[in-house]
């Protein structure tokens, strides 16, 4: 049996990874939280042991400790948000000789995790950062559809949700930097662009529709000029699928850009409650596309857009793809590469579509 602890194991994310972990024969489960009570009711629903729901806090001293005593193979920490967070767990989990897993979508955090390569390496570890819609199924489409180019030069994508509202920590993360500045590449030259402005609208497939767009910070501004080095233009824009709710947190980030507002970050709690409250009045159906222009395989202009349609407020699973396919690949005893780097690489699209099997979701292929 391979030992696999989910941090934050009750919470928006980690409920969805830990249900469909909890159907694999070979996984022993724990799922772990600050809070007991929750963790072992989580355990219970799950059908496993209440014993399997632990009290464990990210930010204690003897977390490793904890990890070596229970025998943990593999941990996924979903416990956000993650920027402004140190690698503490991650570190935790290789002094206890486990593999290590986040849904990370801060751009610092992803990419900075390559420090730890080196203590990775030597326990002979996975260790990896933002196995996440970004960058880990972002970069697996891109990969994908490589070869048809002889040249790629641009690479935007985007994100449009449903009416279901992420977790707290995730808006956390996101209203974070919004009306602040932030570097992405463009037509070569690392440009200033604002969060949560820069509006943009795309057209996904039926049943989605045309949604509004917003500017983020994410990883993969940073990653993917590094892995595809002839791509001079890399850029992301995410929204909500009510164009109200979107047009309201872009004025709030104008506010931050002239200086009215700090931050839009006190907001985020009434917002999710107001999301809730309105969720019944707001389409369930979101998509995800990645559009890459270039040259193909003759020298010839090409652009192909690939998309994923999520019905039924399935949206939210989408992230947890990641981490699910790469725990069950670990269980196996399927080879990864040791060592600490961010999620790219380390999966095909076959591979994480395969871990949301059974959800209101589907490609439609560039």
């Amino acid at each position: 049996m391979h030992t696999i602890l989910v941090l934050g194991g009750y919470g928006f994310f980690g409920s969805r990874i830990c249900h469909t972990l909890s159907k694999e024969n070979n996984i022993h489960l724990l799922v772990a939280g600050r809070n007991a009570d929750k963790a072992q009711l989580m355990a219970t629903r799950l059908g496993l042991d209440a014993s399997q729901g632990l009290s464990i806090d990210a930010n204690a001293a003897d977390l490793a400790q904890q990890l070596s005593a229970l025998k943990v193979n593999t941990v996924i920490h979903t416990a956000g948000p993650f920027q402004g967070q140190d690698y503490g767990v991650a570190r935790a989990a290789i002094a206890a000789e486990s593999n290590y897993i986040d849904l990370a979508d801060g751009r610092d955090f992803v990419a900075g995790i390559v420090d730890l390569d080196q203590s990775a390496r030597q326990r002979s570890l996975v260790v990896t950062s933002g196995a996440s819609s970004l960058p880990a199924l972002s970069s697996a489409v891109v990969d994908h559809y490589l070869n048809r180019f002889s040249r790629l030069t641009s690479i935007r994508h985007g994100i449009g949700s449903g009416a279901r509202a992420p977790g707290v920590a995730t808006m956390r993360g996101v209203f974070g930097y919004c009306g602040k500045p932030f570097l992405r590449l463009d037509s070569g030259r690392w440009t200033s662009v604002r969060g949560w402005l820069d509006t943009r609208r795309h057209r996904f497939p039926s049943p989605v529709g045309t949604r509004l767009l917003g500017s983020c910070d994410v990883p993969d501004l940073i990653l993917f000029p590094k892995r595809y080095p002839l791509v001079t233009t890399v850029s992301f824009h995410a929204g909500f699928a009510s164009i109200p709710g979107h047009l309201f947190v872009a004025a709030a980030s104008q506010l931050v850009r002239i200086g009215l507002l700090r931050s839009i970050v006190p907001l985020v709690r009434p917002l999710h409650k107001i999301s809730q409250w309105l969720e019944p009045l707001v389409s369930d159906k979101g998509g995800m596309f990645v559009s890459m222009e270039g040259d193909d395989v003759n020298g010839l202009p090409q652009t192909l857009t690939w998309h994923l349609i999520a019905g039924s407020n399935h949206g939210p699973h989408i992230p947890c793809g990641a981490s699910i396919a790469l725990a069950i690949k670990l269980a196996r005893g399927d080879k990864l590469p040791f060592g600490a780097q961010p999620c790219i690489g380390m999966l095909s699209v076959k591979d994480y579509l395969g871990a949301l099997d059974g959800l209101d979701v589907h490609e439609v292929p560039a």
